[in-house]
């Protein structure tokens, strides 16, 4: 092969942006070379940094900055707001690339089976983070008019949840939400948020900086039960093992043993809380019912038979997210992932020759960012062994300016690298004359309007 191999990867969140980081560093890079396109259904790139990460936390929006220096290579395109498969689907890839890398991630919550489940007033935790991220593809308003609200789960996402619920409005103008989400959380009644685990300490799934966080708050008031605070020798020996557990574990028993303050907003962290059932009255939430849990020796537990009905007028969910089937690929329904072989899609017995995965969609949603460097890793030395051994399907049409022909057939007004840097600076100037780092743009038109985005050429009326 004299031209450089070609590579589609669909989206172009840090999953997607670390394979082709890998790919770049990779031998074939030097000869014959690689070129790689990125297509996000986003008019912007980055996934979950940009639509999953708070707002209040700069310091891992901070990895877009090691994102862009990949972004900036030359043998790399971005082509923004192409949805798979309505704009380009798994047959017309594999006519322009020799390899096609999913990376499609997961934006859905995991659902959760207990009774009262769908009443008014409780939502997936991915829902309401979407929102306060100003993803274009949900409602512009939220409902906050319940003074005590629960959220299921003890990870971060939870912890995410909770600290935007107890905060003011006014702690977060700072930041890049938009003014529409600032105007809502100014509207936000909550003046108590409780945080339930099934589980103890040693078992919450929080990092040790993010749970600290919660503390740092001038309006919240962080609350521990100190008969929460159990160790069976399952979780000691999980302290002991994992360093980050232990520290998570310290933090929760100072907050413990301290004298709780005067903050105007409570936080609550309960753990052995096993949530059985949402009650509701006239379809409304009204309160969550938890089951008391024991530790068993194992650091697992088991229930024990008493129940506690707790006043709450909203619940979220948030124990973990779900990704969505794509067409053309095999999906595991129970684990929300693409079967595969160390990164290899596999559709029944055997591997889909040129198709990858890398990322949630192929690991399920866990880990923190970091990890999905590792699963990129993996994922590309497959890609490049098959390579090597002639098993990658020749592409009909590899000319790049094939992609861009056929775009702009099916009239898909896409946005570009270039445009991202338009829409950037936008954002930044919006932030500007307010005193604040970025505004973040919503509308979807908007987005594509500031980014440049190609504009299909009016097709002439029927004569």
């Amino acid at each position: 092969m004299t031209r450089p191999v070609r590579v589609a990867i669909v989206g172009a969140g840090p999953a997607g942006i670390y394979a082709a980081d890998a790919l770049l560093k990779s031998e074939v890079c030097q000869d014959p070379g690689v070129s790689i396109d990125l297509f996000e259904r986003m008019p912007a790139p980055f996934g979950l940094i940009r639509y999953g990460v708070a707002p209040d936390h700069p310091r891992i929006k901070g990895i877009v900055k090691a994102l862009h220096q990949v972004l900036d290579k030359p043998q790399i395109r971005l082509f923004g707001n192409v949805s798979y498969p309505d704009d380009i689907d798994l047959d017309d890839l594999r006519s322009f690339y020799d390899a096609v890398i999913f990376s499609t991630g997961a934006e859905a919550d995991r659902s959760l089976d207990v009774p009262g489940i769908e009443l008014d007033g409780s939502y997936g935790a991915a829902e309401f983070v979407s929102w306060y991220d100003g993803h274009p593809e949900v409602p512009r308003t939220w409902p906050l008019t319940a003074e005590k609200v629960a959220v299921l789960g003890v990870g971060n996402v939870a912890l995410d949840v909770a600290r935007v619920l107890a905060k003011t409005a006014d702690e977060l103008l700072p930041t890049e939400i938009p003014d529409n989400v600032y105007q809502g959380l100014k509207q936000n009644k909550a003046l108590e948020v409780h945080v339930f685990g099934r589980r103890g300490p040693a078992q919450a799934k929080f990092s040790p900086m993010e749970l600290r966080e919660l503390d740092h708050s001038p309006n919240i008031e962080v609350i521990v039960n100190p008969e929460d605070i159990e160790y069976d020798e399952g979780s000691i020996a999980t302290r002991r093992e994992n360093k980050q557990a232990n520290m998570v574990a310290q933090t929760l028993e100072n907050w413990a043993i301290r004298d709780v303050g005067d903050r105007p907003h409570k936080l609550f962290l309960h753990f052995f809380e096993s949530p059985v059932e949402i009650l509701g009255e006239d379809g409304k939430v009204v309160a969550l019912r938890t089951e008391r849990t024991e530790l068993d020796g194992t650091g697992n537990v088991r229930g024990t038979g008493r129940f506690t009905d707790w006043d709450m007028q909203s619940v979220y969910r948030a124990v973990g997210y779900y990704s969505e089937e794509l067409p053309k690929l095999p999906f595991d329904v129970a684990s929300g992932t693409v079967p595969h072989e160390a990164g290899r899609v596999i559709a029944g017995d055997e591997h889909m020759a040129s198709v990858y995965v890398t990322g949630w969609i192929k690991r399920g949603p866990i880990g923190l960012i970091g990890h999905t460097k590792g699963d990129a890793n993996e994922t590309v030395a497959c890609l490049l062994e098959d390579r090597a051994a002639g098993r990658l399907a020749e592409p009909a049409t590899p000319a790049p300016e094939a992609v861009e022909a056929f775009l702009e057939s099916r009239n898909v007004r896409y946005t570009t690298w270039e445009g991202w840097h338009k829409l950037d600076a936008h954002e930044q100037a919006l932030g500007a004359a307010q005193g604040r780092e970025r505004i973040k743009v919503v509308e979807r038109d908007g987005m594509l309007d500031a980014s440049g985005a190609f504009v299909p050429a009016e097709r002439p009326a029927d004569v």
